[in-house]
């Protein structure tokens, strides 16, 4: 009898070693082999192979799981071992090391950069709260070292000058020196990741999509950046900053920081700038929403002899009326989106284009089934609500309770001013007697624009469906922004210093760049996962440590859940530890 090992290969690929205890025997004078019992797999009997080995001998064995063991400790380890391989494969890691080694800093910037990228990612928080996220998940640096949270004395800390500061000032000062050693290194490392991703990925530069939105502040913020403006979180009375996101081919490539103030249209001049200066694109068609079109933009994008593709607004504008109703021809339908497409009775979308005003300008009007529903169900449910404020005024001045026409005519202003009642209705006074009716002009023009936008463009190559399928990819970058502020949480902001606030949005855009190649991995890899649920999941790889009764700690990383294992395959990713050879705890 003899033991002999037999593969299977999964139908993942992988392969299994089985052992097996076979038997030699005689069959009509010719030697024969049969399989006595099949063991087991090899990975799983080799931790037993000591007790084996007794038992075969009649030698007494006392089993090392009877050996007691205490366990130290289980951290959340999934995100961080992603996010440092999304870092080191997207060149980040390597980028930033070469630029702190030029500028002389040998410190573990690109390691403590990624720790603030990462909390971000799994846990967004300030630099006060990073060291409960220390406390619960296993952050190191890539040699493997654990980084441990440091905090106050309770005593101490009771009778300082900022007893709410729970953390020592050293690990503070850490985290906001890596804030500050980060920033200088923006403009470099935003344009390494550009030809980066352009070798990785094979960008498509001649389009460039632009947007802008805004994030608050708790406090005053930093004189001069935060002021107030239009606010796209619905906090009017918070200061604000307002950042622009430039994106190519589904890819953030660049972001500005303007004050709070900032008018989006003037914001553009600057991109372009940086856009040629930088990352040497000179001849781009530049995507932009409602708020980029101005006559003086459209003169700047010329002049640069670029090119542009914008929505127009189609309340500021009296010609997009006129360019609706021009729109009598032959309607082309547009293919289905992703999201389109998954729906059981798929909307349409249709477009023709019209006569302009001026020549070489080329204007689409665009019907879209899904948002003429949406617009439509929006409008009657604010028609209901203004007819029912509306009837109430009119039984008012029935009873006599408003008689002037001063304050019913108030009144009336008041109601209409709200759910955008003046586009739908219309009152008069006469006799005393308060009449209010639907608006025989407003209330159709409003109809007629239910479903229906309108994109602007020079571009003579691009034919219609082709501009509308542009457009569209600007609804990429509106989503963008909202993973930006959502997902990782930029706001609200809490810093006070103006490079302070500025490095707090780049550490965001870079969280954002590892967030967008997880989904893109995902996607590629046919995961039907959002990457917000990706980094969730991936919490469940832990890293284990334990204390054995002869005092040696033992460290492991568990496989997580099944999920969690695809995940991890789908990277690329073989090994799990941090480094297990040279790891030893050390504070942050």
């Amino acid at each position: 009898m003899y033991l002999r090992t037999t593969k299977v290969k999964r139908p993942d690929g992988r392969v299994d070693e089985y052992i097996r205890l076979v038997e030699s025997y005689w069959n009509d004078g010719s030697p024969r082999h049969r399989v006595v019992c099949n063991l087991g797999r090899k990975d799983l009997l080799a931790p037993h192979a000591d007790a084996l080995l007794h038992m075969l001998k009649g030698e007494p064995h006392v089993s090392t799981q009877a050996q007691e063991a205490d366990a130290l400790g289980a951290w959340d380890w999934g995100p961080m071992l992603v996010a440092r391989h999304l870092w080191q494969e997207l060149g980040v890691q390597a980028q930033l090391d070469s630029l702190a080694r030029r500028s002389g800093d040998r410190g573990e910037l690109a390691d403590r950069a990624l720790a603030l990228v990462t909390n971000r990612l799994c846990h967004p928080t300030s630099e006060h709260g990073m060291a409960r996220w220390l406390e619960t998940d296993y952050v190191c640096g890539r040699s493997g070292e654990r980084w441990l949270p440091e905090w106050r004395d309770d005593t101490e800390r009771l009778a300082s000058k900022r007893p709410r500061v729970r953390v020592k000032d050293r690990q503070l000062r850490q985290w906001y020196g890596t804030l500050d050693r980060l920033l200088p290194h923006k403009q470099q490392i935003e344009k390494g990741l550009f030809l980066e991703l352009r070798n990785l990925f094979s960008l498509k530069v001649d389009l460039v999509f632009y947007d802008l939105t805004s994030t608050y502040f708790e406090g005053h913020g930093p004189e001069g950046l935060a002021k107030h403006g239009h606010s796209r979180d619905g906090k009017p009375r918070n200061r604000q900053i307002v950042v622009g996101l430039v994106m190519i081919d589904g890819w953030p490539i660049a972001h500005h920081v303007f004050e709070g103030n900032k008018r989006d249209a003037t914001t553009v001049e600057s991109v372009l700038k940086d856009l040629e200066q930088r990352f040497g694109l000179r001849r781009v068609v530049f995507v932009g929403d409602r708020g980029m079109v101005t006559s003086a933009n459209i003169d700047l994008l010329r002049s640069r002899t670029q090119g542009y593709l914008v929505g127009l607004n189609r309340r500021r504008r009296p010609q997009v009326q006129r360019y609706v109703k021009q729109a009598t021809g032959t309607w082309m339908e547009c293919p289905p989106g992703i999201t389109a497409s998954e729906k059981a009775e798929v909307p349409k979308t249709l477009v023709q284009e019209v006569a302009s005003d001026s020549p070489g300008v080329r204007v689409f009007v665009v019907h879209s089934d899904e948002r003429m529903a949406y617009e439509r169900g929006e409008r009657e449910k604010a028609m209901e609500k203004v007819r029912a404020e509306l009837e109430a005024l009119t039984q008012r001045v029935a009873k006599g309770k408003l008689k002037t026409a001063e304050k019913i005519g108030a009144a009336a202003t008041r109601v209409l001013s709200r759910h955008h009642g003046f586009r739908y209705f219309a009152w008069e006074l006469q006799d005393g007697q308060f009449r209010y009716f639907e608006h025989p002009k407003r209330l159709e023009e409003e109809k007629a624009l239910e479903g229906k936008y309108l994109i602007q463009t020079e571009e003579q190559n691009l034919s219609a469906v082709e501009a509308v399928q542009v457009y569209k990819e600007l609804c990429e970058v509106e989503r963008a922004f909202s993973e930006l502020k959502d997902v990782i949480e930029m706001r609200p902001i809490y810093h006070q210093r103006p490079r302070r606030v500025q490095a707090h949005v780049f550490v965001a855009s870079l969280t954002f760049l590892l967030d967008r190649a997880l989904e893109k991995k995902l996607k590629s890899a046919r995961m039907d996962i959002s990457s917000k649920e990706a980094w969730q999941i991936l919490k469940t790889v832990r890293v284990v440590e334990i204390k054995l009764e002869n005092g040696k700690r033992k460290r492991s990383v568990t496989q997580g859940s099944a999920r969690a294992a695809r995940i991890v395959r789908a990277l690329g990713i073989n090994n799990l530890d941090p480094d297990a050879s040279k790891a030893r705890e050390k504070t942050a």
